[in-house]
């Protein structure tokens, strides 16, 4: 019967990993949309381009918060609720966005809504996954990943389809449908990890065996102001805010560069496609190598590629840079899960990782409302691309620091 057990539970966390694919890319197929809609709402409304970006901006500092509150429930009353949740109200704020008739009532409902329940997803999705394995987990984890970055190549075209044809407001609305069509059965799949849910019994078992090995009494307050936590936070914000400029305005500076809207959102595509590529690769080589490391690499490779952008005049030129900063940056970010995994107790993942995605979620902030602030002030680009590659740099220094600190697994072997 536990060999049966065992082998269902091998099985069925492939399930989670496919449910947590498709969550997170109709979750971040819809609140990328934006930027796709960012000109034709422009158009239609006469709303500036910094404050239809601060929607943006306005999405993840909610995704921010949201991330640590959604990661905390997820520890108590599991990953299934949690998302199933954030599922009913991603549809929800989607659908009263496309109703807003003045910009202050979009940016809080794209901004506040919208981002707060995609929060529900990504931490919640990662720690569960994280708990499912024990081998091939970084792997594990960049399959979801991937799934997530699946959505530049499937939602944004369609975003980009759907706004040719009909205005912005039935564009979004229909965006809005398809989440709930897909996300909430999906949703359903979910479940809690063995190791978890077992737990109790674990654990009443371990207090009648005065042999039996304890777990290590860390708090969740002990893990969120230790180093390793504190460096792996400074470490996302760095990274995300390196990337977030120059994915939210690559279609717009590529179109003021003379490329049409749909060869633009092409380039963002493209970028997505290249993203599926380094979230395997980066996870296989985690697996190899340790997450860490490559961690380190990637981020020094992710700063020195997005300076490409400065250059980028054609769409030759915008496909080759696209390719090489979707192929680094994507690859970045599930490392850290695995990171978070391996240095903290599987009881906190949910709030641990929601912690961490709450600093990518402020990184992420920067940079749309930066990049409308510098193209409304220059009429140009370039400095965002040139911002972003010194943050880049910040990020590998603080990656590299983490590599120093003491090894903390006897921590994280502790369900």
């Amino acid at each position: 019967m536990h060999l049966r057990t065992d082998a269902l539970h091998a099985h069925y966390r492939w399930i989670i990993v496919a449910a947590g694919g498709v969550l997170g890319c109709v979750a971040i197929g819809g609140l990328f949309s934006l930027p796709v809609f960012l000109r034709p709402i422009a158009q239609d409304t006469g709303w500036s381009t910094t404050g239809i970006s601060t929607a943006m901006t306005l999405a993840f500092a909610a995704l921010a918060l949201g991330s640590i509150a959604w990661g905390w429930l997820c520890d108590r009353v599991g990953p299934r609720l949690v998302v199933l949740a954030g599922s009913v109200l991603l549809a929800t704020g989607l659908a009263l966005s496309s109703l807003a008739t003045s910009l202050l009532a979009f940016q809080l409902l794209f901004g506040a809504v919208v981002g707060f329940s995609a929060a529900a997803i990504f931490a919640p999705m990662m720690a569960c996954v994280t708990g499912w394995f024990d081998t091939r987990r970084s792997l594990a984890v960049s399959l979801v990943s991937a799934g997530m970055g699946m959505a530049p190549m499937t939602m944004s075209p369609l975003a980009a389809w759907l706004v040719q044809g009909h205005d912005w407001r039935t564009a979004l609305q229909v965006i809005a449908a398809l989440a709930a069509v897909l996300m909430m059965p999906v949703a359903l799949l979910v479940r809690r990890p063995p190791a978890l849910a077992q737990a109790p019994a674990a654990q009443a078992l371990s207090a009648t065996a005065p042999g039996a090995p304890q777990e290590p009494a860390t708090s969740v307050g002990q893990a969120m102001r230790s180093a390793p936590f504190l460096i792996l936070v400074l470490t996302s914000f760095l990274s995300c805010a390196t990337h977030s400029g120059p994915i939210f305005h690559t279609v717009s500076y590529a179109v003021t560069c003379g490329i049409p809207l749909m060869a633009a959102v092409s380039i963002y595509s493209l970028e997505g496609l290249a993203g599926l590529g380094g979230r395997l690769v980066f996870g296989l080589l985690g697996d190899r190598f340790g997450a860490a490391r490559v961690l380190v690499l990637a981020l020094l490779a992710q700063a020195v590629v997005v300076l490409g952008y400065v250059a980028a005049r054609e769409l030759g030129s915008f496909y080759a840079v696209a390719a090489l900063f979707g192929f680094t940056y994507a690859g970045v970010m599930p490392l850290f899960a695995v990171l978070a995994r391996e240095n903290f107790p599987l009881r906190m993942m949910g709030t641990v990782i929601g912690g961490i995605t709450m600093a990518s979620s402020l990184g992420m902030a920067l940079g749309p409302v930066l990049g409308g602030l510098i193209y409304d002030a220059w009429s140009s680009y370039a400095w965002l691309f040139i911002g972003a590659f010194a943050l880049g740099i910040g990020a590998f220094l603080s990656a590299l620091a983490f590599t120093r600190l003491p090894r903390r697994r006897a921590i994280a072997a502790a369900a």
